[in-house]
């Protein structure tokens, strides 16, 4: 019995339960009902998009029911729950997924996507089938989409004159906070800097009193947390381009006429398009924002920068899972 199998086990019934209730073969006359939880909440970019277009887009035969705040499910939960059939769909994180099958750490490593067109560009390849194929057989979650979560960059309290970062070695001796998984710490000292875990409630008085130079989050973070205030500059290193998946239920999926699973498949599509366009908007707004803060922005050598970081992964225990040949694929669809 594998591990799925063991985890799923205590949920049996409820699959059955939900198999004798999808009687007929597919959902032609009676309009079915998609419960989404996420974690994130009504105000997330992922949430409007999916509630103003799969919504609406399904809504002939299916009644969207969104759940925020992980108030259905328990946050890391979705996707057992839809294998269980508890729920018919998430927003599922490529880490998440990575809990039930490692190969997928290879979407959340650092300058593996390189932009959200990129991120698109290898969800939609021939590479990405055997990944969606196992979720599919060994989870019973069906990947839609991917929808575009947000770069991080690094975000410093010196000057750009005092320091300029255009390549790892620029880094070198920078303490910069990062998570305090071993995961994130890894990709901390890959960029050049001398990771330093720390809660992210102290970020800003660490900052503030330079118990650390510098942290990495998005730009929308930088300007939530009002880092801002504390820093000089962001170099744009976009070392992690982040993503999630829209997840949806295998088993309702298959109940479907060909016709309603077009129609959710493009719903899902036109969500994902539509958060990535606002998201993308927002960062845009928010370069111009921290500009007028008085902080310095600019791009540094993005390639040396994504080199030495997958040469520093490269025959590491994190990359041991990683299906050969996949990186080479993924870096042939970039720029």
């Amino acid at each position: 019995m594998t591990t799925i199998t063991r985890r799923l086990a205590l949920a049996s019934l409820s699959a059955l339960a939900l198999s004798a209730s999808l009687t007929g073969g597919a959902f032609a006359q009676e309009k079915i009902t998609l419960r989404m939880s996420t974690p994130a909440s009504e105000t997330d970019q992922r949430s409007v998009a999916l509630a103003e277009v799969f919504g609406p887009a399904v809504a002939e035969f299916a009644t969207y029911e969104p759940h925020y705040n992980g108030s259905l499910i328990a946050q890391g939960s979705e996707l057992e729950a839809i294998a269980s059939g508890d729920l018919e769909m998430s927003i599922a994180s490529a880490q998440e997924l990575a809990t039930f099958f490692p190969e997928f750490s290879i979407f959340a490593t650092g300058y593996v996507h390189q932009d959200a067109a990129h991120q698109v560009r290898v969800f939609n390849d021939p590479l990405m089938d055997p990944f969606k194929q196992k979720v599919e057989d060994e989870l019973g979650v069906k990947l839609l989409s991917v929808m575009y979560l947000g770069r991080r960059h690094v975000n410093l309290r010196q000057s750009k004159e005092e320091l300029t970062v255009m390549t790892p070695a620029d880094l070198a001796g920078v303490n910069l906070r990062m998570p305090g998984s071993d995961a994130w710490q890894f990709l901390g000292k890959a960029l050049g800097a001398n990771p330093t875990p720390m809660s992210f409630t102290e970020v800003y008085t660490a900052l503030s009193t330079g118990s650390v130079d510098g942290q990495d989050n998005p730009l929308p973070t930088v300007v939530d947390a009002k880092f801002y205030e504390v820093t000089k500059q962001i170099a744009l290193t976009s070392h992690l381009v982040d993503l999630n998946y829209i997840a949806f239920s295998k088993e309702v999926w298959d109940k479907l006429t060909a016709e309603q699973q077009a129609a959710v498949q493009k719903a899902a599509d036109d969500a994902a398009q539509s958060g990535r366009e606002k998201q993308l908007a927002k960062e845009e707004d928010l370069v111009s924002f921290l500009k007028e803060q008085g902080l310095e922005i600019y791009e540094p050598d993005l390639k040396a920068f994504r080199e030495h970081v997958q040469n520093e992964y490269v025959g590491s225990e994190f990359a041991a899972s990683w299906p050969e040949g996949v990186l080479e694929k993924i870096n042939a669809l970039g720029n």
